[in-house]
Order: C-alpha cells, then sequence, then structure tokens
C-alpha cells in the first residue's frame, strides 16, 4: 500500500478554501476581501501619509472579518479570516495614529 501516503493532484488541486466538498461562494468571497482588506490596510499603515486609507479600510476589515467569521464553513476560511482581522487591527491602530481617518 505505498500509494495511500501518496498525495493525488497538484499542489493547486489541494489548496482550497472547500475543505468539506461543498461549495460556499459568499463565504470564501468574504475571507478573500477580509484578507485583503488586511493586508492593503497594513501595507498602507507603514506609510504615515496613507493613514485614512490604512484606517478605513482597517474598519472595513475588521468589522467584515467578524462577520465572515461568523458565517464561515470551514477551517480554511477562518484561517483567512483571522489574519486578515489581525491586520486591519494594526493597520487601523496605526492609521490612527498616523492622523485619523481624514486626510
Amino acid at each position: 500500500m505505498p500509494d495511500v501516503s501518496r498525495p493525488t493532484g497538484n499542489l493547486l488541486s489541494r489548496l482550497t478554501l472547500n475543505s468539506d466538498g461543498r461549495r460556499h461562494p459568499l463565504q470564501n468571497v468574504l475571507s478573500v476581501v477580509t484578507l485583503a482588506c488586511g493586508l492593503i490596510a497594513f501595507v498602507a499603515a507603514l506609510i504615515p501619509s496613507a493613514h485614512a486609507v490604512a484606517a478605513w479600510l482597517g474598519v472595513l476589515g475588521f468589522v467584515g472579518g467578524f462577520y465572515s467569521q461568523y458565517v464561515s464553513a470551514t477551517t480554511p476560511e477562518r484561517s483567512l479570516n483571522i489574519v486578515g482581522i489581525v491586520a486591519s487591527f494594526v493597520g487601523v491602530a496605526f492609521g490612527i495614529y498616523h492622523g485619523g481617518f481624514f486626510p
């Protein structure tokens, strides 16, 4: 039985947010949007002149991430949500520190 331990398919076919075998289009989109908002807010937070972008996207990612976490169906979705929520929090914190929500 040596073929049992070998993974089937390539790496891209194993990277999925639908680990339970069912489709979750709304939850997948919410998780990816949360991650994108968080990463953009985090990067914008490193630039002091982009404090408004960091603050608004951080709030959007933070609140949207909590809703996405509430409706998520699989563990990979929840993992993306947590990374996005933490990055959003750091983005909004530094955005407020550098000048707040308005330019």
